[in-house]
Formats: C-alpha cells, structure tokens, sequence
C-alpha cells in the first residue's frame, strides 16, 4: 500500500516507531509484565488528564468510552440533557436515549458553540437532572466547546453529573478534569495519542461512583466496578488490544516527558498555523476563532464547489487524505486534522493541494 499524508481528523498518521511497536509479540494480560505496563500508564494518563480520580483502558472505539459513561452513571427514566453542537453530540444522546433515559436535547448549529446562558437559563428552570452530555471538541464542525464555562454553570446551577466526550480533544487541549468537576471523561487512542484505534480511556470521579451504585442500567462488557477490581491485581477484565497499549504506553510517557503544557501549546500552534493558511487561500474558517479546535480544522468552500470532488481530487492528484463534511455538512466543508504526530510541512502540503485543485476549477 503506498503511503498518504493522512489528514483527516482521526484515526492519525503514526511515525515509524510507533508502528514498530506494533510489532512486538504478545504478551500474557495475566502476568507481571502486563501489570507493571498498566500501573505506569494508568498514572500517566491521571496525569494528561489532570486527575487523582480513576481511570482505566477498555478496549473499544471512542463510542464505546462514550457509552461507558451513560451505562454506568444513569437509570432508564433518569433525566439527561444533551448539548449537541455536531454529529457527535448527536450520537452521545442516542446512546443515552437507547437506554432508557429521557433525554432532553439543546441543539445548536453546526460550526456554533454551546451558548453557556442558554444552558444556565435551562438548568435554572430544571433541577431535576440527572446528568449533562457534552461533546468538549465537536471534530465534524471544527467547534471547541467552552468547556470549562460550561462545567461551571452547571455545578452552580445543578446537581447533575458532567459526562465529556473529549474523543478528538484529550491529550490535544487542555482538559482540566478535577479542577472543571468532570465525572466522566471518554476519549479515544486514535487521536491525538499518536496510537492506532482499539483503546477507549475513562476517567470516573468518586461521584461517579456513587452514582454507579445508583444505576440501574444493564452493562457488562462496560461495567466500570469489574474493571476497577480487576486493576487491582494489574489485570483487565477481558482480552485487551495489546499492539494498542503498547502504543498507548509509549505516547503516555512521551508526553508526560515532554510535558502536558508543551502537549496543548504544540496543538494551539499548529492549530492556529492551519487557520492562517486556510486565510491567506482566500478560504474562511466554518466556526468563530475563539472557539475553533485545537485539533482540527473546519475550512468553508467556496458554494459552487462540490466538497466530495475536492476530497477525490486531493487524494488522487496529491495522495493527500482530507476530511470531507458530514451530514448537513456533507459536501460544504473540508476538514483538516493536525493532531498528535504533525509539523507544518504536513500542513503546508495538504494546503497548498487543496489551493492548486481549488485553482483548477
């Protein structure tokens, strides 16, 4: 297979020794060596995440951490609001509506950002919710939500747990779980944790906890009290994707390494490098500045261009990957991913591609 510039927001191009690591033969998930690998990842993810609370790994796909959160926090009846800002928002109340919970869901357009007074408006009204959905980095709009604005009015205003589907954003802006008062953070390794898909992470607060004792929602494979039992002997309760944490491991200590502020402040850059690129083609950004991704980027095409063909020729013409749109955005927009392992170059390339088949039309 010959090689891309993989530009779509997730899963991410990996660099040669993460693919080497791939390689490694396996391991025995029951053994000592196994139990050494989870305890220092599982420390280092505490620390990315900015959190004493626990966390652990599940094998699955981001929605798998996403469904985590609700199956083990919530009772079928319960009241949940959803703040849906994109596709993904969308997607985290149809899990909590596919088990039960009566979910009330504040929409906005796509390539807005969640309007924190109309949340508090809503919650001053109603005291009776269980738990709030927010998606933190809505990948199909581009949309970094106020996150920490958000988590503020509704612990002011509510009792209700705060459940992020930080799956494009941890590990690429700055999620500050403990001091925000997150219960439950889902996020994924395909992004910006420089690993192939097959790890869902959570965090899970002691509210979290004693809303899990409450929960009447049935679960197994994501029953979070199995996961935490079995920690304690340095084991996973299942068969773990092993070639994904070893991966994982890898990229946990390189960052903490590195250093989790010069992690955020690496993605901000570059993330503001691919607006201005985006400006100088002439082309504008799809959500306001101030509330654009760190992660990827949302470019508006011209309305006469057909955004699937621009997608088509790109690969073609320069065996470079973008992200088309989804949904009502299908055909509008190109997305441009710049999370985890990234330079400028990448960037320059895929937005030079994108201005030479714009030219051509």
């Amino acid at each position: 297979m010959k090689d891309t510039n993989l530009r779509i927001p997730g899963p991410v191009p990996l660099p040669q020794e993460t693919l080497d690591l791939m390689s490694r033969q396996m391991i025995n998930h029951r053994g000592p060596e196994y139990a050494d690998m989870i305890d220092q990842m599982t420390k280092n993810l505490q620390t990315v995440l900015m959190t004493k609370s626990d966390v652990y790994f599940v094998t699955a796909s981001g929605t798998g951490g996403m469904e985590t959160a609700i199956v083990n926090t919530t009772s079928p009846g319960d009241k949940v609001l959803s703040i849906s800002i994109g596709w993904f928002g969308e997607r985290f109340a149809e899990i909590s509506e596919a088990y039960g919970c009566e979910t009330i869901k504040i929409s906005f357009e796509y390539g807005e950002y969640a309007d924190p007074k109309i949340i508090k408006d809503y919650l001053k009204k109603n005291n009776d919710i269980r738990a709030v959905l927010i998606t933190h980095n809505e990948s199909s709009t581009g949309v970094r939500n106020p996150l920490k604005e958000l988590c503020e009015i509704i612990k002011t205003h509510s009792d209700a747990l705060i459940l992020v589907d930080a799956v494009s954003s941890a590990a690429g802006s700055i999620i500050s779980t403990d001091a925000w008062g997150i219960d439950v953070v889902a996020t994924a390794s395909q992004k910006s944790w420089i690993a192939p898909p097959g790890i869902a992470m959570v965090s899970f607060s002691d509210k979290a906890w004693k809303a899990y004792d409450k929960s009447k929602c049935p679960k197994y494979y994501y029953d979070m009290d199995q996961y935490r039992e079995y920690l304690k002997i340095g084991q996973p309760p299942f068969t773990p994707s092993l070639t994904t944490m070893y991966t994982l491991h890898e990229s946990l200590k390189n960052m903490v390494n590195e250093g989790i502020e010069s992690v955020f402040e690496r993605h901000s850059k570059i993330a503001q490098f691919t607006r201005d690129l985006a400006k100088n083609i002439g082309l504008d950004i799809l959500p306001e500045e101030n509330y654009a991704s760190d992660t990827v980027t949302a470019i508006k095409l011209p309305k006469n261009v057909d955004g699937k063909m621009i997608v088509n020729q790109v690969e073609k013409n320069y065996n470079i990957i973008l992200g088309g749109g989804q949904q009502k955005l299908a055909g509008k927009i190109i997305r441009v991913g710049h999370m985890g392992w990234i330079n400028q170059e990448d960037i320059e390339k895929a937005i030079f591609a994108l201005k030479e088949t714009l030219d051509t039309l």
